[in-house]
């Protein structure tokens, strides 16, 4: 893809606040990932990979998986661009199907509120860790002035923790790292950041 297309693409769906957002989320996740060097890392509902292509220089492999192809095609051209050897992208809804293959960490970064049936997916996420894998969900705290029929406003830690916990993991570790101005559907809110051990 020549780079004027590829850049007007990538405008439609970054936008300086999702950049800033990004910004924000891949540096504290990127705490999370040291000693990390050998680990295969699984990026759920990636979108253009905004998060995380700043951080495949900490893992030995990124897989950025997307519903949205025309997302990955955006995600696809950054990795050509910017030279990243270790990453690739694969289209697919874990919620429809199952994956056929395992990674040693699963990032999910404000996607959760848009998925109706949270156990269910962290069901699927927890069956394709490795043993001893790591789940990290990056989203917004409960926002009790938000209300939208597609999406969750936001999650309480202690539920969360409960769902996780269900589901069979361990160690978790959950905390609000960012607050911010209308960051989340226009609205002031404040984002967590949660990881938890198979």
């Amino acid at each position: 893809m020549e780079n004027s297309v590829f850049e007007k693409m990538a405008k439609r769906y970054d936008s300086e606040e999702r950049i800033e957002l990004a910004k924000i989320i891949v540096k504290e996740v990127r705490t999370e990932l040291s000693k990390s060097e050998s680990k295969s890392l699984i990026d759920y509902g990636s979108g253009t990979g905004l998060v995380s292509l700043e951080l495949s220089d900490l893992v030995d492999s990124i897989l950025l998986v997307d519903s949205s192809q025309q997302m990955l095609e955006v995600a696809k051209a950054k990795i050509f661009h910017k030279g990243i050897t270790n990453s690739k992208v694969l289209c697919s809804d874990f919620t429809e199907e199952t994956p056929e293959f395992k990674a040693d960490i699963v990032l999910m970064s404000l996607v959760l509120l848009h998925i109706p049936d949270t156990k269910k997916i962290l069901q699927e996420l927890f069956d394709i860790l490795n043993d001893n894998g790591k789940l990290i969900i990056v989203d917004f705290d409960k926002n009790l002035s938000i209300s939208h029929p597609k999406a969750h406003n936001g999650f309480l830690h202690n539920e969360l923790k409960e769902l996780l916990a269900e589901v069979g993991f361990k160690s978790m570790k959950i905390k609000t790292f960012h607050h911010g101005h209308k960051i989340f559907m226009n609205q002031d809110a404040s984002m967590f950041i949660s990881s938890g051990i198979k």
